[in-house]
């Protein structure tokens, strides 16, 4: 298994582990899909977690480099599992265990709270080095999130961020002791997983509204603006 479940009290935990960097495959991508098919969207909370050093660092990039119709759909899919976490119904928190790039970034932008575990980590968007564009639907996830401030910065200049530097663009909201984060994390959901319901989901709805349409969007519209060759 690429990606499990557990649930403690209120909180649906789902823990990244692929015993590498916890990239974002094809299989990756369903096996979460199917573990967010089986947390409650009426109560509680959801939290994202990775193995210790590494939360994800993205797509495949084997999958990129081989198979370009392969790469598109796992885009695509990867891109739909990003808007089905940042609209979820219930809030969910990441707890981020170590580097977070390219996706993991944006998985990180799609949470309703970060905390991440303090060392010689990363966080950024990596993809305009790497021959890569941003596409709309984590364009506008980002822009969501980040400051106003950081938007060159973080998106345009592909800059990475170290994590005691990722608060102030907007990454994270909290940083903590690495042997302190999962329960931090896991303390910070229960408490968010107690708001109520369906308001919780109404509220969240009028205030994506509008970049919710534009994800969706750019997500039908995906394979026309991603050129084959770069990928």
């Amino acid at each position: 298994m690429l990606a499990t479940l557990k649930t403690e009290e209120n909180v649906s935990i789902i823990t990244l582990d692929d015993g590498k960097v916890n990239a974002f495959s094809p299989a990756m991508i369903a096996e979460v899909d199917s573990l967010l098919d089986q947390v409650p969207t009426d109560k509680g909370a959801v939290m994202f977690t990775g193995r210790e050093g590494m939360f994800t660092a993205g797509f495949d990039l084997k999958v990129m480099a081989t198979d370009p119709d392969a790469a598109v759909g796992m885009i695509k899919s990867g891109f739909k599992m990003l808007q089905r976490i940042f609209s979820f119904p219930r809030p969910v928190v990441s707890a981020c265990s170590g580097h977070a790039i390219a996706m993991g970034a944006f998985l990180l932008c799609s949470s309703d709270y970060r905390i991440a575990a303090k060392g010689d980590f990363k966080v950024g968007a990596n993809e305009l080095r790497n021959n890569m564009i941003i596409p709309t639907p984590i364009l506008e996830i980002a822009k969501f999130k980040l400051a106003k401030s950081h938007k060159q910065r973080a998106l345009l200049n592909a800059e990475m961020y170290s994590m005691k530097d990722a608060i102030e663009p907007g990454y994270i909201d909290e940083l903590i002791e690495a042997d302190q984060l999962y329960d931090a994390a896991l303390a910070k959901a229960k408490d968010l997983g107690t708001l109520a319901h369906p308001q919780y989901d109404q509220t969240k709805k009028i205030d994506q509204e509008d970049v919710i349409k534009k994800i969706s969007s750019g997500i039908d519209q995906i394979e026309g603006v991603l050129p084959r060759q770069s990928l």
